[in-house]
């Protein structure tokens, strides 16, 4: 059965990427990475070595000498994915309190993006089938990907579904942190869909209907192709 060797699926946070990437990887064979997932092993390095997170130039050469792996997981307790950083199991600190307070700026550093885009070219690259996800994967990272597609959801339903998810009792500071969120990403990212990319608004669908969505534009892409 062909596949298209590379999907990308961005969008904006707590749409669902990670979750509908995780039952397609499953389901297909693809290694799942979450480009999100490396900034954070990123700023989780500064926080260990006390890199100022105003000294890009230092920030960037830590950058480049990290080594950082990603492995399957079987989706437990929200689970998809092991992270490694130097060969250390880091998929629990890297969502610490700490590393979300710096994260942001982290991935605002052009050199640092730039150091970690190639990472996941060669990643890309290397593994026969891939599914990755984050903002800018469409356009900045893969834009010669086989299927693009690019989840969408209004502010009020994504801090909503993450309240659900945190427990938390009110949505409306949720919702004012991913707007500002949306801000930064939109200054250091090219934070739309591709031109080419299938975009699909998740506001008014569960997760099941999503992942059948993309499950569809699969099925679309190998009769294009000449699979079934």
């Amino acid at each position: 059965m062909t596949l298209p060797p590379v999907i990308t699926l961005d969008g904006p946070a707590s749409v669902g990427k990670t979750t509908v990437a995780h039952a397609i990887a499953t389901q297909f064979g693809y290694l799942l990475i979450d480009t999100g997932a490396f900034y954070r092993a990123v700023a989780l390095a500064a926080l260990r070595a006390n890199v100022p997170i105003g000294d890009a130039e230092r920030l960037i050469a830590l950058a480049a000498q990290l080594q950082i792996e990603v492995l399957p997981a079987d989706g437990s307790n929200g689970v998809f994915y092991r992270l490694r950083l130097n060969g250390e199991d880091v998929t629990a600190a890297i969502r610490s309190a700490d590393v979300e307070q710096i994260v942001s700026q982290v991935a605002a550093v052009q050199g640092v993006r730039q150091v970690l885009n190639a990472t996941f070219r060669r990643l890309a690259a290397q593994h026969p089938r891939v599914i990755m996800v984050g903002r800018d994967i469409g356009t900045v990272v893969l834009p010669d990907a086989a299927l693009k597609i690019y989840l969408d959801a209004s502010p009020e339903v994504r801090a909503e579904r993450r309240r659900k998810q945190t427990g938390e009792p009110t949505s409306q500071d949720i919702q004012q942190a991913l707007e500002q969120r949306d801000q930064r990403d939109s200054q250091t990212t090219l934070f739309y869909p591709a031109q080419d990319a299938h975009y699909i608004d998740t506001g008014n669908l569960s997760i099941q209907a999503v992942i059948a969505r993309v499950q569809d534009l699969i099925a679309d892409w190998q009769a294009r192709h000449g699979q079934t």
